[in-house]
């Protein structure tokens, strides 16, 4: 199954060609830890209970959907894209009865502001490699597109904090769901439903474990043993679970169409101010994993 190259593909706008578009997704692979790393912390959980939000399934989904507004489960379930819809139902949108979106965005922040102070440490957060970061990945972001990205969208209409550190951690969420936007439109283009796009995902033995996926996202283990037989009939997996040939390939433009799609930032960026955005993201993201923010027990096939 080919993958249709889509139309309108931004011209770079500081006057550079186009480059690899691995480039963009070697530096997003070093810049979306900086944000992603505080679903895995207890500091968000806590600043969220703090304001009356249950731990767990609640806290993430109210403080992933806060941009949006009040929104309802359709919403949450249509631009998350992979979370079983009745699951998300349980929390949404009875999580803005207890919290309003803007308290859910103040209690985001500062969590996402303890994370970073206890696992990089002050010394980090104020040197002036976190404030070059900083600029560098706010200047990807000027080169963003708003249209059919509506996670990134409503993010992008936050303020930009002013301290170096939560602007690169708001940059990151803001390059992490722009590229996450282009991402779920290449799984539909793919064919792959939510589940099956995780339990794909999971075959590599790189992404999160079947058991972490499903307990995350509400899926049953009936649910998910049905979309491996689902993708096994695609010949995308084989007997036992792994990918096939036929499954690495559609996994391969899947990320090769993300890629086009969110290589606007980069371009933008160029390929040097790219290059030293991903040296500078690497390192401190080097440091995040040195300071256990990713515990492995939570990765793996399986």
């Amino acid at each position: 199954m080919r993958l249709a190259d889509p139309a309108g593909r931004p011209h770079p706008t500081n006057g550079t060609a186009p480059f690899e578009a691995s480039t963009g997704r070697r530096c997003h692979d070093a810049v979306a830890p900086l944000h992603s790393c505080v679903y895995f912390a207890p500091e968000p959980q806590d600043e969220f209970a703090a304001i009356g939000l249950e731990r767990g399934p609640m806290a993430y989904y109210a403080g992933r959907a806060a941009p949006l507004g009040t929104v309802d489960a359709g919403t949450v379930t249509a631009t998350f894209y992979n979370f079983d819809h009745e699951h998300v139902r349980r929390y949404i949108p009875a999580a803005w009865t207890v919290a309003a979106p803007s308290a859910v965005l103040a209690a985001r922040l500062r969590g996402a502001d303890l994370t970073l102070r206890r696992l990089l440490g002050d010394d980090a957060l104020a040197s002036k490699e976190m404030a070059e970061a900083a600029e560098l990945a706010l200047r990807a972001t000027e080169a963003c597109r708003r249209e059919a990205r509506p996670l990134y969208a409503a993010n992008a209409d936050l303020p930009v904090p002013d301290d170096p550190h939560l602007a690169l951690w708001h940059a990151a969420t803001l390059l992490r769901e722009h590229r996450g936007d282009g991402h779920l439109a290449a799984l539909a283009v793919a064919g792959l439903s939510g589940i099956e796009a995780l339990v794909l995902h999971n075959a590599t033995g790189r992404a999160p474990t079947s058991e972490l996926f499903m307990r995350t996202r509400g899926w049953s283990a009936r649910q998910w043993a049905a979309a491996r037989n689902r993708l096994r009939e695609r010949g995308l997996l084989d007997g036992s679970g792994d990918l096939t040939g036929s499954g690495a390939a559609l996994r391969a433009e899947a990320e090769a169409l993300t890629d086009r799609l969110d290589s606007a930032p980069y371009d933008h960026l160029g390929p040097a101010a790219t290059a030293r955005l991903t040296e500078l993201a690497g390192g401190f993201t080097a440091a995040l994993r040195a300071a256990g923010a990713f515990p492995a027990v939570h990765f793996g096939k399986g």
